[in-house]
């Protein structure tokens, strides 16, 4: 009887553990879209998407959050990050199609 409970216990945790690993998984893909533009994006546009950067401000850089730029389809927005627009430089070599579009994703949560 006792090696049953034990069984039971010792797989109820890993259930548990599973499940636990498997809720989290958004978490990191979110910390590592968030780790992409802080180390990629946030020099110019700065840590909230609003370019109140010194390079930002003499770039005359949109803020992400702003309307205008989140009007832009996700075609778009992952076309300037992926090909570069203006003096911004083309991402599109340097990161992969998974990350530009998990980029995309954390412009929008930067919405007003």
């Amino acid at each position: 009887m006792k090696k049953t409970m034990n069984w039971i216990a010792t797989v109820t945790t890993g259930v548990a553990l599973a499940g636990i690993a498997l809720l989290s998984m958004p978490a990191r893909a979110d910390s590592s879209a968030e780790a992409t533009y802080k180390a990629k994006c946030a020099a110019c546009h700065g840590p909230d998407g609003k370019g109140e950067t010194t390079v930002g401000k003499a770039n005359k850089i949109r803020d992400l959050s702003s309307a205008e730029v989140q009007k832009q389809s996700d075609d778009e927005l992952a076309g300037i990050i992926s090909n570069g627009k203006g003096k911004m430089p083309a991402y599109g070599k340097s990161l992969k199609p998974e990350q530009i579009k998990d980029l995309v994703a954390y412009i929008r949560s930067l919405k007003k």
